[in-house]
């Protein structure tokens, strides 16, 4: 299913070079103001054109499909159209034949039989992402109590962000970094003890972003080496404010008030243009090739808004969820 959220429900469909892709919103309250200019902002954050981004450059011109009557939702489902004018196809014909490595070539092939579309990475590609930026502008418009924000803070093991994006440069690579992400104004209870945790629900959408290898909250693998002493956060008064947030705002699955801290690892753009060697399912053998197109050579400098995005979607569903 290419669907998320049990309350606040988003289903995505579409591919990179296919005419059209869309998200449709289930469950959007009815009265919300909406207009294309209200995805201005965030969807300008994700575009390319920068150091070390995609030369491609799509208008992603929001067009509101269906869930909207005279400037308001009307509480049917809410659908949201993106058009694809920017492609290059042809720069994907090798992709018939090879098995990308990082990518997920292989595995469309076998769990579709053959007949996925593969240009562009298909419905498998970052493109796609624009999308989770569009159903998350619906999502914050909804929460607005909520601050959601989420920055860089490294890249190829750098702080230095120039420092770690000219690794990539300087060896003709791509490379990874990780996105922090920190929402404030987040009340007490949302979440379950178990599968429904407020960690689980976000996990769970945070890994539709594709190029996500890992995430952790509060102090998240640096605890394994901790003391129990050191972990624990002390309670300073009634409202649960802690003296220190190693637990990232989420305590026993339910948020417990204090700020919701976590990060991201994003891994390096499987597409390179250095020489590689994977299998020719035409010619049966291990052959060299390269891979040409238009890519990022650093995925995450375009993340943080898309973390935004989809962490407001799952917390809209996991508020939802928490309604007694």
């Amino acid at each position: 299913m290419n669907s998320f959220g049990s309350k606040f429900r988003v289903s995505i469909f579409g591919e990179s070079h296919g005419d059209v892709m869309g998200i449709t919103m289930d469950n959007v309250p009815a009265g919300i103001s909406i207009n294309t200019n209200d995805f201005t902002y965030d969807i300008a954050r994700r575009k390319p054109g920068k150091k070390g981004t995609t030369a491609r450059v799509e208008a992603d011109k929001p067009i509101l499909a269906s869930g909207i009557f005279n400037g308001k939702t009307t509480g049917a489902p809410l659908t949201i159209l993106i058009e694809n004018n920017n492609t290059r196809s042809k720069d994907y014909n090798k992709t018939k034949d090879f098995n990308r490595p990082g990518h997920a070539d292989f595995v469309a092939s076998q769990k579709f039989n053959g007949f996925e579309d593969f240009r562009g990475g298909g419905h498998f590609s970052g493109r796609l992402t624009i999308l989770i930026v569009c159903a998350g502008v619906v999502a914050k418009k909804i929460l607005p109590e909520l601050e959601i924000n989420a920055k860089l803070i490294e890249i190829a093991g750098e702080e230095n962000l120039e420092k770690g994006l000219q690794k990539g440069i300087d060896n003709q690579d791509s490379v990874g970094g990780i996105v922090e992400c920190r929402v404030q104004n987040i009340p007490i209870g949302w979440g379950e003890p178990f599968f429904d945790s407020a960690e689980a629900i976000i996990s769970h959408a945070v890994f539709s972003i594709p190029a996500v290898r890992g995430i952790e909250f509060g102090t998240g693998f640096k605890a394994a080496s901790m003391f129990g002493s050191e972990h624990n956060d002390t309670y300073l008064d009634d409202n649960g404010k802690t003296k220190t947030n190693h637990c990232g705002g989420i305590i026993g699955g339910i948020t417990n008030g204090n700020e919701i801290v976590f990060k991201i690892a994003i891994k390096p753009t499987s597409s390179v243009g250095k020489v590689q060697t994977s299998w020719n399912k035409k010619e049966k053998k291990i052959q060299d090739f390269s891979i040409t197109g238009r890519h990022d050579l650093c995925i995450a400098l375009r993340v943080p808004v898309v973390l935004e995005s989809i962490t407001a979607i799952a917390l809209l569903d996991l508020k939802m969820l928490s309604k007694r």
